[in-house]
Parts: C-alpha cells; structure tokens; sequence
C-alpha cells in the first residue's frame, strides 16, 4: 500500500539507500503531543514480546519521494483504507509538524553494523554530523551527507542510514544505525584509452587497486601509463581518509616517468618523484611534490633555449587548488558554474639546482539551459601566467616544463583546471618558437609564461529516440586562445591590440558518445586563423577524454 504525503517532496533529495524507519514508538516517544492520550512510561511490560520489524516499520523512498506502508498479512489484505489505519493517522501527524516547523529531536547512539574488517573509528567519524543535529530536519539531511561520506570511502559494496526510536526511557531521542556491506572483492582493475590536453597522443592507463587492507579505508594502487608517443608512467600511490586524526584525507604516490617531447619541442623529460597529499576536502586540495628531473637531447638537434634548460634540477613545489563545480554533469553539463584556482610555488628545497617559480591558473565555467532538446550553451575562459622568482629573477627564464603549451582535441568541457586544449591545434602546435639546430624549416616551440583560452560549445539532442536514450549527442562549438613569453623583459613588448592580432581561433561540429569510462567525439574541425608555424589544419578528429 502506497500512501503519498505532500510532505514527500521535502524528502525526494535523499538517496535510495538512506531510509528512516519510523516504529510505532518513534512518534510517541519523540513527538507525545500528538498522542495526548498516550503515555509511553505506563504499563511497561518487563518483557515485551518480540516483533518482527516487517510488522512496525514504514520505509520512506528517496528516489519517488513516497512513504511506503508495510501491513501486516491479514485475512482483510490490502483493502483498508489508510485514514483508517491508526499507524498511517500518526504517520500523517509526524509529516504535517515536519511541514509546519523543525521538529526537535536528540541523537542518542551511533550504531554501526556490518563491517568485519573496517574500524569503528573510521565509520563514526564519517558520520559526526548526525549527532549535531538537534531536529529531524537536520538529522534527515546529516544521514544523506554520512552515506555519500561512507560510498566516498569506496571500500563499501552498499550503506544504509536507519533512523530508529530511543530508549521508552528517554523520550525525544533516537538511534541512527549505520548498516554497511564490505566489498566482497577488495581486489579491482581499470584499462581505458584517453586524449589528454597535456599529451601529444592517446595513451592506454591501467590500474590495480586493493582496498581496505588493514581495515582503516585504506587503498593502494598501482597503475601504468604508456602513450602512443613512447612515453610512459609507472606509479604507486596510497590512501588513508583519517590519518593520525587529521581532518582530512592523506595521499602519497611515488612516480617513475618519461615524457618524449622530441618531435615538437627537441627535449626528452625523465622524473623520479613523490607527491603528499596534505590536504583534500570538497573544495580545497593542498599537495606537496619533490621529485628529481633530468631534460636530454638525444637528437642534438634543439634551438638554443631548449639547450640552455638541459640536465638535471630539483623540482619542490607546493600547490594549492580551489575547485567549486555547481554543474549538474560531468560529462554534459547542461545547467550551473564551475570555478577553479590553482596556485603553485617552486623552489622550497635549499639547492641551488632547485627550480624557483610562482604560477598561478583560474578556470571559469557556465552553462545555461535553452529549454528545447536539452540543449545548452556552455562557455568558458582560463587563463594562467608562470614566472621565476629569487635573486636576479628579471633577467632569468622559466622551466619549460612549468610553461604553458595549448593544442590538443580532448575537450574543454570537461576539463577544469587551466589553458591547455584547443580544437584543431596539434598538442604544443603553436605559440613562440624557435628554429632548430638542424634543419631550417623545423622548429622547437617553446612555451609561453602567460596563456588564456575561451571556447563556447552548443549540446543538443538528436532527433533519433535510440541515440537519445544512450546519451548520444551533436554539439557545435568555437574556441581560441594565446600565449605569449613574458621573462628575460619582454613583458614589455606585450600588448593586448599585439594578443588579439594573433589569437588563433577555430569552429566546428560533431557528436560526443558518452560511456561510462570516457567521452568519445567524432569532430570536424575548420581553423579560421593561425599564425606562421602553427600546426594546425582543417578536417576530421577522433578523440578521447577521460
């Protein structure tokens, strides 16, 4: 028997998995006045008989946003109606205060059940809002936060949040019990293909995680790397969402990497590193990398800035990055904005090889919704600046590796962080150049200290049932960007009638195939402006984008 309330639509953001079970108890103890006759302290039964919870319980559905009622078998069946039902009279009581104002209430244990292996500590500190709530209100959307806090750990197969009555002793009080399942299989591997914006081709990554091995929500990871171009990444990594009581989670990964940039910038890139996670939460991340870097020319063939940056440095590095995504999707966002804000400081390390530099990167989202075959505009501009810091810091140069490079075909929609892709334009395809060593018609792209991108993308769905229902959709778009070197004085030659004389811009259209591990799209791209050694052309594009 299904009985809507229109209180059900305060409760239909809760998730399928959180449920409050509401005994026949729960209103009188929590809620008296609306039993006046009721007295839960008189003729306690020493030994009251045990019922089954089939026979007490209504279980309120997140997802429909209705209460259903579960009846007792009985030789009337289902035929009675619910104003007649005592149970439901009191149940619409409870639900009419709950629309009308807070309803106090006091937390008076955190039970958790389930787990075998995971620590109690673990659990309960995912879950310390419950007990600051003072009324169900809050209490209903404390359980919804704990059981996204809990399915975050991912070392849970399903949780449940159950809201049950208090001691008869202590009326106004209940239990909230934490229900969950461990994974069966801690053991879990991942292989995809990706595009990304700072690789010049597709590359394969597999992974390997095992979780939860010593029972503190740990996991640990190793995975692979390796790109169409030769180069490859191998790295294992840890992580403990409670480490020593911190607040927040720890990480650690320790890398082995080797980046081939020979065919566009005359450089190979070897690192050996570790990065600390200090601090992650649902906005802010703080991370700590020290790793040792050697740049090497095999093909004696690099311009002279390149030349200049070859051997062996010291990378320490601090960043910190601000991330607020309020987009309703990922992977097509068709309503909300998204900002971030990455600042990084190099050079922490006392060594004179030691890379000093200051870089900063903000991104900047929107999408608003048509109203008409889901279609939705999505804009954005970012932009970033790098520069060397310390004695003498005017006539030095920036790494190149810490430098902006922009090109590539993996979508800008998806990604957040910074100037990096930009339809049409091969990875590092543009910006300032030099000539190489050998050869007068090859060059080395260099970089740039400061970069900006804008790009503006139209979704729509298309007029096929079959394709719509798999998320398959067309999208048209237009993008733009350019960067400029800022080191050594010649911030003092740039000017924004100079930037915009040679923004390179490009359109285009396509279809995106979104599945559950990446977002393919089959693009047509035209360029509609480029400067001399740009590599960039018109035509068709199939990428990938994690």
């Amino acid at each position: 028997m299904t009985l809507t309330t229109p209180f059900s639509n305060l409760l239909r953001h809760l998730e399928g998995s959180v449920r409050l079970i509401l005994v026949v108890e729960l209103s009188q103890q929590l809620f008296p006045s609306l039993h006046p006759m009721a007295n839960p302290t008189e003729n306690l039964d020493p030994n009251p008989p045990t019922r089954e919870p089939e026979d007490e319980v209504e279980e309120l559905n997140g997802d429909e946003g209705e209460v259903e009622e579960e009846e007792e078998d009985d030789d009337e069946g289902e035929d009675d109606d619910a104003v007649s039902n005592p149970q439901s009279l009191k149940t619409e009581s409870l639900f009419r205060r709950m629309r009308s104002a807070p309803v106090p209430v006091r937390v008076h244990d955190v039970i958790v059940k389930g787990n075998t292996k995971t620590k109690d500590h673990i659990i309960e500190a995912e879950v310390d809002g419950v007990r600051e709530a003072s009324t169900l209100q809050e209490l209903l959307e404390a359980s919804r936060v704990a059981n996204s806090n809990l399915r975050a750990l991912d070392v849970f197969d399903s949780v449940n949040v159950t809201l049950d009555s208090g001691p008869p002793e202590l009326p106004g009080t209940t239990n909230v019990i934490i229900e969950v399942v461990e994974s069966k299989s801690p053991l879990t591997g991942q292989i995809g293909a990706y595009t990304r914006a700072e690789a010049k081709s597709s590359s394969v990554e597999a992974s390997l995680k095992y979780k939860n091995i010593f029972g503190y929500g740990d996991i640990w990871d190793g995975s692979v790397i390796y790109g169409c171009d030769n180069s490859a990444e191998v790295g294992m990594g840890m992580y403990l969402p409670r480490f020593k009581g911190l607040p927040t989670p720890f990480s650690s990964r320790l890398y082995l990497s080797t980046q081939d940039w020979l065919n566009f910038s005359s450089y190979k890139e070897r690192s050996l590193g570790l990065s600390l996670g200090l601090l992650s939460s649902k906005y802010h991340e703080l991370v700590y990398t020290v790793g040792w870097r050697n740049l090497i020319d095999p093909s004696r063939s690099a311009s002279k800035s390149i030349r200049r940056q070859l051997g062996h440095s010291l990378l320490s590095a601090l960043k910190y990055t601000f991330k607020y995504d309020q987009r309703d999707s990922y992977l097509r966002p068709t309503s909300g904005y998204a900002f971030s804000s990455t600042s990084q400081i190099g050079g922490l390390a006392p060594d004179s090889r030691s890379l000093r530099f200051l870089k900063q990167e903000i991104d900047l989202r929107c999408a608003f919704p048509f109203g008409f075959y889901n279609a939705a505009l999505n804009i954005g501009v970012s932009g970033g600046v790098t520069f060397p810091w310390g004695r003498g810091y005017q006539n030095r140069v920036s790494s190149v590796p810490e430098r902006f490079f922009l090109g590539g075909n993996s979508s800008p929609v998806c990604s957040l962080g910074g100037p990096s892709a930009l339809w049409g334009f091969k990875t590092r395809g543009l910006g300032p150049n030099e000539p190489k060593r050998k050869g007068d018609d090859e060059r080395d792209f260099i970089g740039g200290d400061a970069a900006v991108t804008a790009f503006a993308d139209l979704s729509f769905d298309l007029p096929v049932r079959w394709l719509r229902e798999r998320g398959v959709h067309g999208h048209v778009f237009a993008c733009g960007g350019n960067m400029a070197k800022l080191t050594e004085n010649e911030f003092r030659n740039v000017t924004a009638p100079k930037l915009l004389e040679t923004f390179r811009t490009s359109v285009g259209a396509g279809i995106v195939l979104p599945t559950s591990l990446f977002r393919m799209e089959i693009n047509y791209c035209h360029i509609l402006k480029k400067q001399e050694h740009d590599k960039a052309k018109s035509g068709f594009f199939l990428t990938f984008s994690a």
